[in-house]
């Protein structure tokens, strides 16, 4: 089978002649600490030129070289960041995205440090001006590298943006503003998301009406859950967010027949059936160390309706377990995911620096030597 095949028919949940596997996205990819450290490892020249396209969380941009080196299945697409959308450097190590949301280094990362909302009123926030998404700079070069990769190689296309309404919202708020204005004020979230969701569809509806022939997956997603449970009770999920993001969803499926992926952290195993109710096909990363996140449970509970894409743990196997431990997580989650197709292997979330490169290594190969359908 080809890689695109192959995603296609896991998606489909059929079992293709192995489990895909994947790597580079904005929630499945790789730090630039851990990618250099593999190189080296590798003995493989680091490239020229500046490879990291998410600022915040310090992901890199993968080599053609190293993703068929690694038996990568999957291609994505990554947006184009034109001057008008990159933010401003305020001070050394302090940055002010397009929206305002001010992010400052700390070790790896730039963390949140200010939102641009959370000493605004409702009445003000009527009257704030919202980045565009028609932008044209925004979509420059998009379609013609999307169609390059779908009519000149065999990879399925990923488009490296993810459409947040709940999350981004609270990043304009602040967590703590937002979280008590769902019960103190609602009027005030829902008014913030609705200008976010009207953010997002018209930012997709341009992404897709360049692209959505094209596509095979579309990246979605909103944290709703922390380790131990759901970040938002059920019951205010279903209030206010879920109908919101129905709305993002429903315009998606319309424009494309990708299958729609939806990336959240944590204990999310209370939402599943929510989130196929809305038209989620994919359900990333599978934090496997969280509450509730049995992989065996999840598979036998949603296993026909949903695909798992992650699932290798990022939290104590891979940064502190040696190539072996690595290979019997790998093996676990084949044997509880993988059966019957619906299952993308991949590793919680972005592969962190602390993450020795020979356990990069040793997830990949045991990806190949495993990941069979006899």
């Amino acid at each position: 089978m080809t890689p695109r095949e192959r995603l296609r028919t896991a998606l489909s949940h059929k079992e293709p002649d192995r489990v895909p596997v994947d790597l580079g996205g904005v929630v499945t990819g790789i730090t630039r600490v851990a990618y250099e450290r593999l190189l080296e490892y590798l003995g493989v020249e680091k490239s020229r030129g500046e490879r990291v396209f998410d600022r915040i969380q310090q992901l890199v941009r993968p080599e053609e070289h190293i993703l068929n080196l690694l038996h990568v299945d999957t291609r994505y697409v990554y947006m184009p960041a034109p001057q008008e959308v990159r933010g401003r450097e305020l001070l050394k190590g302090l940055w002010e995205d397009e929206w305002g949301v001010r992010r400052k280094r700390a070790a790896y990362y730039y963390d949140m440090v200010e939102s641009p909302f959370s000493e605004t009123s409702l009445d003000d926030l009527t009257k704030v001006t919202w980045p565009d998404p028609h932008l044209p700079a925004r979509f420059e070069g998009l379609e013609e590298e999307v169609r390059r990769i779908y009519e000149k190689t065999d990879y399925p296309v990923i488009i490296n943006a993810i459409g947040s309404i709940f999350e981004f919202s609270w990043y304009l708020r602040g967590y703590e503003n937002f979280m008590a204005d769902l019960l103190a004020n609602p009027r005030f979230s829902c008014v913030l998301m609705d200008k976010m969701l009207e953010f997002q569809m018209a930012l997709f509806e341009g992404v897709l009406e360049r692209t959505g022939d094209y596509v095979d997956v579309v990246l979605c997603g909103d944290d709703i859950a922390t380790q131990k449970g759901p970040t938002i009770s059920p019951e205010l999920y279903r209030k206010y967010v879920k109908a919101r993001q129905r709305k993002l969803y429903d315009m998606i499926k319309r424009r494309t027949n990708a299958k729609l992926f939806y990336h959240s952290c944590g204990s999310v195993s209370a939402f599943i059936p929510d989130l196929i109710e809305i038209g989620i096909d994919v359900l990333n990363p599978v934090q496997v160390s969280a509450e509730g996140m049995n992989t065996k449970r999840l598979k036998k509970e949603f296993g026909k309706e949903i695909t798992f894409w992650g699932g290798i743990d990022t939290q104590r196997v891979l940064p502190y377990g040696s190539p072996g431990d690595v290979e019997g997580e790998v093996k676990r989650r084949l044997n509880d995911l993988a059966p019957g197709g619906g299952y993308v292997l991949g590793a919680v979330h972005n592969i962190q620096p602390d993450v020795p490169p020979e356990n990069v290594v040793a997830l990949f190969e045991a990806a190949q030597k495993h990941g069979c359908y006899s």
